[in-house]
């Protein structure tokens, strides 16, 4: 696994979460990499959404890991003297499937993010639906899957969130809160109640338990102004001393750097 504390500490010019042309992101690999140079990164890890037990247009394909990871070694080839670039993915936790599918870990990644977009269906278990994205979109899943209780999404977010801690097969903790945007935009104020912020601290003390670098997500600071975790667990992180990546979550590579400065300049 890389050492992202020594990377983390002697720079800050990196980025770990960059999605790609393979999953659902929104440019070629090769612009990606030409922005960051031209930013001055040193560190770029693409992480596109690995391949799940169901469908979802989000995700990658099995049949496209190849020519990822193929991808992954031209870029390399091209521009290494210049920047590294790492062969990362992010894992979405559907069950724990994938954390145990010897397919995924066999692949000769650098990296993993394990993170939650899928809960399961109020009326039928079996069946995962993404609660990420446009609100527009969870407000009618609301309403579709789970009965209109925000309460419930949410304490069935943190359940998911908990299992995939205890089964592993990742290295780093992807945007954990991530359900608060949506829940408080659904319910404005629901995330600063206590029964919230106890769940946040129980996940953020099994990421410890287990080892796992934390991610801080900075994709929604400014247009919600809103981090993942949220700002007001910043000093939880530094306490603890976490080793924290601060992540763009980059679908466009324009967005790169998007609220990075911002949060690196709070965690300091």
């Amino acid at each position: 696994m890389i050492n992202f504390k020594d990377i983390t500490e002697s720079t800050s010019f990196y980025n770990f979460h960059t999605h790609t042309q393979f999953c659902d992101g929104h440019a070629p690999m090769e612009e990606f990499v030409t922005e960051a140079i031209a930013m001055g990164f040193r560190h770029l890890g693409f992480t596109p959404h690995g391949p799940i037990s169901i469908e979802s247009p989000c995700n990658m394909t099995r049949d496209n890991v190849n020519a990822y990871l193929s991808e992954i070694n031209r870029l390399q080839e091209a521009y290494g003297s210049v920047i590294t670039i790492y062969a990362g993915m992010e894992v979405d936790y559907v069950g724990g499937v994938e954390q145990n599918d010897p397919f995924m870990m066999q692949l000769p990644l650098d990296y993993r993010i394990g993170s939650v977009h899928f809960i399961p269906s109020f009326d039928d278990p079996q069946e995962y639906v993404d609660i990420d994205g446009r609100f527009e979109r969870f407000k009618v899943k609301m309403s579709t899957y789970f009965h209109g209780d925000i309460e419930a999404v949410i304490r069935s977010y943190f359940s998911q969130y908990m299992d995939m801690l205890d089964k592993g097969g990742f290295d780093v903790a992807g945007h954990f809160d991530k359900i608060g945007l949506n829940a408080s935009l659904y319910s404005e104020g629901i995330d600063d109640c206590e029964w919230y912020d106890q769940l946040v601290e129980r996940a953020f003390a099994s990421i410890m338990d287990h080892g796992y670098a934390v991610e801080v997500n900075t994709k929604s600071w400014h247009n919600y102004n809103r981090f993942f975790p949220h700002l007001k667990y910043f000093d939880m992180l530094k306490k603890y001393h976490a080793t924290i990546l601060v992540n763009s979550d980059a679908h466009y590579p324009s967005l790169i750097n998007s609220g990075r400065e911002e949060a690196l300049q709070l965690l300091t």
